[in-house]
């Protein structure tokens, strides 16, 4: 607080100068010197104490700046830690950056590989005649939800009764359409969490969040945490304690970006395709179809043609195509 240098804790002048500056002289008057002297003396008191608030406001100050830089030095430290830590494991069941799911929706067991690692592309026996069919997906896009809406129920018969293994990529890349909650990353995540611990749930669940109803729509901010947790439970998929556990930590936030960089740059394993460009990309025997995604009579034909002279449709039930509105 400044102080008033009148009041009587700061007075310092003597008796007569009190007298004489109230107007007690005896003729009510200070001479010049005595003004001189006075003025004098109320300056000098002044730079005393702005000398004293400029010490206490350079303390201040200084005191501010140093805990300004203990706390960027924190904060400089805090990430180098993070940078330095190890990206940590990826799922179990995904080593080749995707799921392979064969007859009963039984997934190929693997081992979890860090996230950064090379993954290792499944291996596809020509010679047993089994298909083997790749789908590069993201669960916001529209798309892989129209590509799985119409074809999903003849795959999963190709599946089901063995003339074909299903691996399931699952990729981010439309986190920008989602309002900045960062559903496609964290759906991948939750998938991931599904393959980790109970993996032959998975294609139960992947499907589900493809499934009409279900996928949101671009531009909203998808589903919640508390929403892809809920589905488990409608997918069917057992330990879900844990699973939701998985999902509200994001467990492997790491390896889902790890994945998805792998898949935007590198060729795609089993084909002369290169890398990914969009979603849904879909291989049938290492072979990319190009066809209408909507159009479940078209990527029939395509499948036969891929599957070449070993392919026998009339072993598998075939569903009806729905006709579009």
């Amino acid at each position: 607080m400044r102080r008033n240098f009148w009041a009587p804790s700061t007075a310092i002048y003597t008796a007569d100068e009190v007298r004489l500056s109230n107007g007690n002289s005896g003729d009510g008057r200070l001479s010049k010197n005595e003004r001189r002297e006075a003025a004098r003396e109320k300056a000098r008191i002044q730079r005393d104490e702005q000398k004293k608030k400029d010490r206490r406001t350079k303390w201040i100050l200084q005191g501010s700046v140093g805990l300004a830089l203990v706390a960027i030095v924190a904060v400089i430290a805090l990430v180098l830690v993070n940078s330095n830590q190890p990206a940590g494991p990826g799922p179990q069941n995904f080593a080749s950056d995707g799921v392979q799911i064969s007859q009963g929706f039984i997934a190929t067991p693997t081992a979890a590989l860090e996230a950064d690692a090379d993954p290792i592309p499944s291996v596809h026996d020509e010679e047993s005649g089994v298909l083997d069919i790749q789908i590069y997906v993201d669960y916001l896009c529209p798309i892989c939800g129209s590509f799985e809406q119409t074809n999903g129920a003849y795959i999963e018969s190709l599946v089901d009764n063995g003339a074909a293994t299903l691996e399931v990529h699952p990729i981010t890349i439309l986190d920008r359409l989602s309002l900045g909650s960062r559903y496609s990353s964290r759906a991948v995540n939750a998938v991931a969490c599904v393959a980790d611990t109970s993996p032959n749930d998975f294609y139960a669940y992947h499907a589900l969040l493809l499934s009409d109803g279900i996928q949101p729509e671009e531009n909203t901010s998808g589903l919640s945490d508390v929403d892809l947790i809920e589905l488990l439970d409608i997918a069917g998929v057992e330990n879900t304690d844990v699973i939701a556990e998985c999902i509200n930590d994001e467990t492997f936030k790491s390896w889902v970006s790890n994945s998805t960089a792998r898949a935007l740059s590198d060729p795609i394993p089993n084909s002369d395709v290169g890398a990914v460009t969009g979603t849904p990309t879909v291989l049938v025997n290492g072979i990319k179809y190009e066809g209408a995604v909507n159009d479940l009579v078209s990527f029939q034909a395509f499948v036969t043609q891929a599957a070449g002279d070993d392919f026998i449709e009339s072993s598998t039930p075939t569903p009806t195509a729905t006709p579009e509105s």
